[in-house]
């Protein structure tokens, strides 16, 4: 049986982030890297249940809340697509400094886009998976509706996401407006899954198709089929990680000596 461990680690800005390693039963053949969707949590049923099917599979899963969302701390109005890109960095670096270093990066929703962008200041990131992904990070401001203007003219506003009241401020409009995802794609030079939905509503799938031609080969495309957006049927989440694992055994190889370096601080 797997097993989860809670650990916590410091951002660029010195906040505490809140994370969780889903370990198998034996030496992980390969550390993964998770980052969640906009507004969401390392808790989402899909991140627990994509972690925990990776795991089964030996491959050590680190997933993270971001500054300001689930236990990490830090204001989410003072966050954006940069800083869940520093926070990726982050993790990435707590984790080689175990002599853990991710060589799988994987990327739910916004999240997927920010491991792209995160990827070329990863070079031991050897593979790159993205769910859900949007082309362009200003995508997430189509959930704002009418609020997107209020904020740019206020400065800021309460938006309701998910069911959940967030404040957003300006500095989050300016800053995924200037991300260039497609650009980082187009950089990757690493092998590039893309998984979506074909009847996606939250992220359409001509995303992936925009993703899939900017990107370099090696990629590759995969339908969920009657998936939606946040992967709430268990059965789909566990589809993607078999497909993830599957793919991700071409391009990771087992370390030398899995059980070497030192272990991974509790919280």
């Amino acid at each position: 049986m797997s097993r989860s461990e809670r650990v916590t680690f410091e951002n660029r800005q010195g906040e505490s982030l809140a994370g969780v390693i889903d370990w198998p039963d034996e030496a992980p053949a390969a550390f993964a890297l998770f980052a969640h969707c906009f507004s969401c949590s390392k808790d989402l049923r899909a991140a627990r249940e994509i972690s925990r099917a990776l795991s089964e599979k030996g491959i050590a899963v680190l997933r993270f809340d971001f500054a300001g969302l689930g236990a990490s701390e830090g204001d989410f109005a003072d966050t954006n697509f940069s800083s869940n890109v520093d926070d990726l960095v982050a993790a990435a670096t707590f984790l080689e400094r175990a002599n853990r270093p991710a060589s799988i990066l994987i990327g739910h929703s916004l999240g997927g886009a920010a491991v792209i962008a995160a990827a070329v200041r990863l070079p031991g990131a050897k593979a790159v998976a993205v769910i859900g992904a949007p082309a362009d990070a200003a995508h997430v401001a189509h959930q704002f509706g009418d609020k997107a203007d209020e904020i740019r003219r206020q400065g800021e506003a309460a938006v309701s996401l998910a069911g959940r009241p967030f404040i957003l401020k300006k500095q989050f409009l300016d800053d995924i407006a200037e991300a260039r995802v497609l650009d980082a794609a187009a950089a990757l030079r690493r092998p590039l899954l893309i998984l979506h939905a074909p009847r996606d509503q939250t992220v359409a799938v001509d995303n992936a198709a925009r993703l899939f031609a900017a990107a370099r080969h090696p990629k590759s495309f995969i339908s969920l089929d009657d998936a939606d957006h946040l992967l709430t049927d268990p059965r789909d989440a566990r589809y993607a990680a078999d497909v993830i694992a599957a793919w991700a055994a071409r391009y990771v190889n087992r370390p030398a000596s899995a059980t070497g370096g030192p272990q991974l601080a509790p919280m």
